[in-house]
């Protein structure tokens, strides 16, 4: 099985402009991110999925500085644009990382490729309490053709009730027990100032290359710099309130 890694990033943010270009001593946050996701293991290729819209051309520069493949495709469906790259590239499954979470687990990537090369062949694979933004989606490309034709929204920006608890594909979650790793109460993601705060301040602890067990262990000494983001948690909760529900042609079967 060939398995990719799709960093899906774009440059279309409104809570905090600019993200994926913001400067972590000298370089940006994709490369960033770019250089974690290269630290896992089981994984075949990593692709930078983007789309068309002329002002994402900066994230294929980008991309192909680091000498890492890219794939442009909708702007606003991502279900598409994942299938898309898969295909292009002749993927059988992915691992999905947002361009949000530059402290993704590249471990936990790992665990993702091997649960979709594994016995059980789900249709996706999902982590249960991780930090916020540490974890990643794992997709069969087969599983992605499906929900093309069951989808009933040209906008699938959230994505993940089509396939976790709708019924309509094969799951798999890898629930996070380790004491050291379950802690949904965190939030490594980036979407406001404050979240980059705490993003600077784990790297200026840290350095750019550190292992999610150096990091974990990191925040759970300091609890003040764990807290930094403390009140975005609440800002992010209404912001996916507010996100509309997945929704499926009504024959969907």
């Amino acid at each position: 099985m060939k398995i990719g890694c799709l960093l899906s990033v774009r440059q279309k943010a409104t809570r905090l402009p600019g993200k994926s270009l913001l400067d972590l001593d000298g370089k940006s946050v994709t490369v960033r991110l770019l250089n974690r996701i290269g630290m896992a293991k089981k994984i075949d290729q990593v692709i930078l999925s983007t789309s068309l819209h002329p002002d994402d051309e900066v994230l294929v520069e980008i991309a192909d500085a680091e000498s890492v493949a890219t794939f442009r495709g909708s702007e606003d469906d991502k279900l598409r644009r994942y299938y898309d790259t898969a295909k292009f590239y002749d993927l059988d499954a992915v691992v999905i990382v947002d361009g949000d979470d530059p402290l993704v687990f590249p471990e936990f990537i790992d665990q993702v490729a091997e649960c979709l090369n594994g016995s059980n062949e789900p249709d996706c694979v999902y982590i249960s309490n991780l930090p916020v933004g540490a974890a990643s989606t794992g997709l069969r490309t087969s599983a992605l053709e499906k929900v093309l034709e069951l989808k009933d929204e040209t906008d699938t920006e959230v994505w993940g009730g089509y396939f976790i608890g709708s019924g309509k594909f094969t799951t798999e979650e890898i629930n996070v027990v380790d004491p050291l790793f379950n802690h949904p109460e965190i939030r490594l993601t980036l979407d406001y100032d404050e979240d980059f705060e705490l993003i600077q301040g784990i790297h200026q602890k840290l350095g750019y290359q550190f292992s999610s067990n150096e990091l974990m262990s990191l925040l759970l000494e300091d609890r003040e710099l764990r807290e930094i983001n403390t009140s975005a948690i609440e800002k992010y909760e209404s912001h996916i309130q507010n996100s509309a529900p997945v929704t499926f042609k009504k024959d969907a079967s």
